[in-house]
């Protein structure tokens, strides 16, 4: 019998953890595999050289990337999402001081997060939003994605069919849609609702969001937005300063998205 190589076993046992238990701390994998941190380091960051693996900005866990071979020998598209835009991201967050988050659809009317630059000590938001689905009606993500969605008409169809699950917060904004999904499209841009808090855990400062849609051509793939203490910096401040920052990194994002798929 040939002698087996031990490096590609090692790999495949790190590919195996997460693959079968998502995204995953270098702790968790060294509990998992019996390998050493250093060792996984350097796994690791080859597997992301390769982009068989991708680590999440906001807690440095490791997860698959958008080149890991799947069954119908295609990315998954959220995974194609985070690997074209992390860096621009990261870009965005350096140049405005400020958090960002990526956001995919998935394909139900609403978006999810995928990656984020939070970082508690750096913007006193909640950092942990990676998996998350921010309110389609209050959220400055959600909104930019519905606005994003043909008509008003359109938009509020579409959200007639998550209408059984919305808060009742939500529900108490869900009459008014139809004109915040006019004033988004006129603005260029969506903002959190004021003084909504995303979920139960939060903690923190009350952050405030500004978002824009990314498109793949004319159909809207996600949202990106910027997101801070509310009471550090009005919301017209930021517009002011970073919305075309913003608007810009969401349109290379795009871009990216869309010469990828056509092999540009």
């Amino acid at each position: 019998m040939p002698k087996l190589n031990r490096s590609i076993q090692r790999g495949l046992a790190v590919l195996e953890v997460i693959h079968s238990s998502g995204a995953s701390s270098l702790a968790f994998l060294a509990e998992r595999t019996g390998l050493s941190k250093p060792t996984l380091v350097r796994i690791c960051a080859t597997l992301e050289e390769q982009r068989w693996l991708t680590r999440r900005r906001s807690d440095g866990a490791y997860r698959l990337g958008s080149a890991f071979p799947h069954s119908s020998g295609q990315p998954q598209f959220s995974d194609r999402l985070v690997e074209l835009g992390k860096d621009i991201i990261v870009q965005l967050s350096e140049k405005t001081g400020l958090a960002v988050d990526l956001a995919a659809s998935t394909l139900d009317g609403r978006v999810e997060i995928v990656d984020t630059t939070r970082n508690y000590k750096l913007h006193g938001v909640f950092p942990d939003s990676v998996g998350f689905k921010p309110s389609p009606v209050l959220s400055a993500l959600g909104l930019a994605f519905l606005a994003a969605q043909g008509t008003a008409t359109e938009s509020r169809d579409l959200i007639a069919s998550l209408q059984s699950g919305l808060s009742k917060e939500e529900r108490l904004h869900y009459e008014k849609l139809p004109q915040t999904i006019q004033s988004v499209r006129a603005q260029g841009f969506a903002c959190r609702a004021p003084r909504h808090w995303g979920r139960a855990v939060d903690y923190g400062a009350l952050p405030a969001a500004l978002g824009v849609a990314v498109y793949d051509l004319d159909q809207c793939i996600g949202a990106v937005n910027l997101v801070w203490k509310a009471d550090d910096c009005p919301v017209a401040t930021v517009v002011a300063s970073h919305l075309s920052a913003l608007q810009a990194a969401a349109d290379a994002i795009g871009a990216a998205f869309t010469d990828a798929k056509l092999g540009v």
